[in-house]
């Protein structure tokens, strides 16, 4: 499980380091992609292969959105010895993920996000959808 968050810099070629206790649960090599929102997401070869499959079940037209949404940016990735991955530029390019980033720890994968997107995101999140949610679990 992934939990937590924290900022971190994006270098020159597109690095980010990742938290040890990350690294540790995603094993070796791992799979980064576009995110459900302006993020790039992060999962265990795992939890990739577990989604790819629920993709699989979908109907035709469902699946193949999702394909090209989730499978088809996917990029298998390997830390270096710093503890730092490589983003893809593409992904960067359409995320504006450059400079700044948080690294948020989401059960069961992680996001990066640009810093002040992030920022922006949550400040929406406690305005309308936490405290629907607060409501329904009766907090």
């Amino acid at each position: 499980m992934f939990l937590g968050n924290g900022d971190y810099s994006i270098d020159s070629k597109g690095r980010v380091i990742l938290p040890a206790e990350y690294r540790e649960e995603l094993g070796e090599s791992f799979y980064i992609t576009m995110g459900f929102n302006r993020c790039a997401q992060v999962m265990s070869a795992a939890e990739f292969d577990r989604l790819r499959e629920q993709i699989r079940q979908l109907p035709a037209d469902k699946a193949l959105s999702l394909q090209y949404l989730l499978i088809s940016p996917a990029k298998l990735v390997t830390p270096n010895s710093q503890g730092r991955i490589s983003i893809p530029q593409k992904l960067r390019e359409d995320l504006g993920l450059s400079g700044e980033v948080t690294v948020v720890g989401m059960d069961n994968r992680i996001e990066i996000w640009d810093k002040s997107t992030f920022a922006v995101f949550m400040e929406q999140q406690k305005q309308a959808s936490v405290k629907e949610a607060l409501e329904l679990l009766r907090l």
